[in-house]
């Protein structure tokens, strides 16, 4: 088995030093000696964790966010990934995903987007600024098994639990997961959204995702015997 170390950390300190050139060839490079797309997203996820501490320190601003989150755009267009992706037909689950209303921030959920679906998801975005009330029309059209609400702004907090809310009103709120994702997300304002999990991180989010879905697979199977 091939040691991918050194490569490795250089794509990491690659991505976090935003060099796009160098991003794009090395991580060809590594598809091409055989690394498993995911675990070079996982790397890539690593750096646009980098990215975001640097940001959250004042040592990037919201131009090296937005740079950050195309470099990625960018890998996940190779196409070693695309082939890769459109080989794995048979999906495992859906998630219904969108920046709630008041906040235009897209970067992290379409990070999250393409991690989803590169783990095998079908994912429905709805973009940003997205009302509850299109998230409950496309949750009806659409039968997700999760619903990923995202917001950077501290007061989506409150649009996410308006959302939930909804949900249950609605008598849907037992049918979907809820995960939120966002940097100021902590344990006590999951609960109060209301939300079955959050995730600060990409890869937290999609690992989240996994375990649900495997659960859920599991419980049929059980029901099923």
């Amino acid at each position: 088995m091939k040691d991918f170390s050194q490569k490795k950390d250089l794509l990491i300190n690659y991505v976090e030093q935003l060099d796009e050139e160098k991003v794009l060839e090395l991580a060809g490079e590594l598809l091409d000696e055989g690394m498993d797309p995911l675990e070079l997203l996982a790397h890539m996820n690593e750096g646009m964790n980098r990215v975001g501490k640097l940001y959250e320190s004042k040592d990037y601003y919201i131009a090296d966010l937005i740079m950050a989150g195309l470099i990625f755009r960018q890998v996940l267009e190779l196409d070693k990934m695309n082939s890769h992706f459109k080989r794995q037909s048979k999906k495992i689950g859906k998630v219904l995903l969108g920046t709630v209303k008041g906040d235009i921030h897209d970067i992290g959920k379409d990070i999250v987007r393409g991690m989803l679906e590169a783990n095998g998801f079908e994912v429905f975005d709805l973009g940003v600024d997205v009302p509850e009330e299109l998230f409950l029309k496309k949750a009806e059209e659409y039968k997700p098994d999760i619903v990923g609400l995202s917001g950077v702004l501290t007061h989506t907090v409150d649009t996410m639990k308006g959302v939930i809310n909804a949900f249950a009103v609605a008598g849907l709120r037992e049918q979907v997961k809820f995960i939120v994702g966002g940097n100021h997300l902590t344990e006590d304002a999951c609960k109060y959204i209301g939300a079955d999990g959050f995730a600060r991180d990409a890869s937290l989010a999609v690992k989240k995702c996994l375990e649900w879905i495997n659960s859920k697979k599991r419980q049929g199977e059980t029901e099923n015997d």
